[in-house]
């Protein structure tokens, strides 16, 4: 039997499940006040977090305050301890701005910040990843979490990234992976959305990541680092922050 979560997060479009949520974030933050995990993007503390998953529920995942999930702390964590992102004077494109960041994002003053997507409530440009309305070279970082894995033209995706960023910038491609799999695995066949959601993760995830998205990445003419930040801290930490330990931060870089 699928769990409330579960049904709620299959029944619902996702903008009108981040309009609901931000009303209900103050509720959830008091309901689960405690001190055992923390959420490193706002401070806060839990008794435990919630769980998620369309498909395979995952516990202890979603943060009361935030709505942050594992990637989104993993990432908040890596740009604070090992890149310059909040100090240093840039221009920033984020793709389907996720709540956890977006507001936070916002209010940093040395960013000249810039979110776009089709369907978020949020974003400043509504526009196709695979034609994007700015120019070459024209972001220092861009921010693109599991955003591929919904692009029937993934290649094509890519493509407009590596256009739009400036050489020397970086771009965050995180995306679900299964780092057992060697090889991308993609099949159109499948259309039933509960089949798709069994086999893919999500019901319009239209592929599994292997460990050639690395490689094609690099087709594409990234420089790409395979970040496993979790490599550097302790079980104990991974788990106070509700990590996912081993996965891996895609890190690209444009060539000069």
């Amino acid at each position: 039997m699928k769990k409330p979560f579960q049904v709620i997060l299959n029944l619902f479009p996702r903008p009108f499940l981040i309009r609901v949520s931000l009303a209900l974030k103050p509720l959830l933050v008091l309901a689960y006040r405690g001190e055992a995990f923390k959420d490193p993007i706002d401070g806060r503390t839990f008794s435990k977090f919630l769980p998620y998953g369309y498909e395979k529920q995952r516990l202890n995942v979603l943060s009361p305050s935030t709505l942050s999930l594992e990637r989104h702390r993993l990432l908040w964590l890596y740009l604070q301890h090992k890149t310059d992102f909040f100090t240093k004077q840039q221009k920033v494109l984020h793709f389907a701005p996720e709540q956890a960041f977006y507001k936070r994002f916002r209010n940093l003053k040395h960013l000249d910040y810039t979110t776009t997507d089709l369907n978020s409530p949020i974003a400043d440009v509504k526009a196709d990843i695979c034609d994007l309305p700015f120019e070459d070279n024209s972001f220092d970082t861009i921010i693109c979490n599991h955003v591929l894995e919904h692009i029937e033209d993934d290649t094509k995706a890519m493509m407009e990234l590596y256009r739009i960023l400036k050489p020397k910038g970086m771009a965050i491609l995180q995306i679900p992976q299964d780092l057992d799999r060697k090889t991308t695995f993609e099949d159109n066949s499948i259309v039933d959305p509960k089949e798709r959601a069994k086999i893919f993760g999500q019901y319009d995830h239209l592929r599994v990541y292997g460990l050639d998205f690395f490689d094609k990445l690099r087709s594409i003419g990234f420089e790409v680092n395979e970040e496993d930040y979790t490599a550097e801290m302790k079980d104990s930490e991974i788990d106070y922050y509700r990590l996912q330990k081993g996965e891996i931060i895609p890190v690209c870089f444009k060539p000069v």
